[in-house]
């Protein structure tokens, strides 16, 4: 359980849900973890939990760049380095948003955090690593709405999109430099974020998308998607780049 001895990774939105996970299962598998969030009460404790040994907290608003700036500088001030970026960080819509009803404020909200916002940490992250020589690996958060169209939720369905066209373009242009730049898709998670969205209890929402895959009996949890980011961290992956991984239990199939 050391396949990330010796990283330092910093994971956005990583005070609960899919990145709270992810934390935990880096810090396992031997990294110092940063987790980075807006959930200061939730983060701090995540971390506490963890161990101040291998996880600590900061306060980031990532649709603010300087922000994400200061995250990446300080994790390198601190630990010396920063070998994975876990670009997690995400929100949903607030609304149905089908095409001819587009609320623009509400899109634009959503593309601060889901699109910036994430550009804004892999520009940062590649920065530092081009800088100091580090062959990292950088992986964003997309999803499975990201290959498909939808009938409502479309802004959301959009950002997804535009975040895996940063991977491949990313993953094109920093493979000169070594890095590794890939997407994880999951399927609908019953995180925090999802079930306040939908107004469901966590068991409500598993309920109503486990039928719509192809693998019967099986419920997507946050800690399987951690494993699928730790295999793309980890040497394992060590020549996939430009990659999203889908882990929707074959619903886009």
């Amino acid at each position: 359980m050391n396949k990330l001895e010796g990283k330092v990774a910093i994971i956005t939105g990583g005070a609960s849900g899919i990145g709270e996970a992810t934390a935990r299962l880096f810090a396992k598998n031997g990294a110092r973890v940063v987790i980075a969030d807006i959930q200061d009460d939730l983060g701090n404790n995540v971390s506490l939990s963890i161990g101040s040994d291998r996880c600590t907290y900061t306060h980031c608003d990532i649709t603010d760049e300087a922000q994400v700036k200061s995250l990446v500088d300080s994790t390198v001030e601190i630990h010396g380095q920063l070998d994975i970026m876990f670009s997690n960080a995400g929100i949903i819509s607030k609304s149905d948003q089908i095409v001819m009803d587009f609320d623009m404020h509400e899109l634009d909200r959503l593309f601060a955090v889901n699109v910036r916002g994430m550009a804004a940490c892999v520009k940062h992250a590649a920065h530092k690593m081009v800088e100091r020589g580090v062959k990292g690996s950088i992986i964003c958060t997309s999803s499975v709405l990201g290959r498909i169209g939808v009938m409502e939720n479309t802004d959301y369905c959009m950002s997804k999109h535009a975040v895996v066209g940063l991977m491949k373009s990313a993953s094109k242009q920093l493979g000169q430099h070594g890095i590794r730049v890939n997407c994880v898709s999951p399927y609908v998670v019953a995180t925090p974020l999802t079930c306040d969205a939908f107004e469901k209890e966590g068991t409500e929402v598993e309920k109503i998308y486990e039928p719509l895959t192809s693998l019967k009996g099986l419920v997507l949890k946050k800690e399987d998607v951690a494993e699928a980011v730790l295999f793309l961290a980890g040497g394992e992956s060590g020549f996939i780049t430009g990659h999203d991984l889908v882990v929707d239990g074959g619903f886009s199939v």
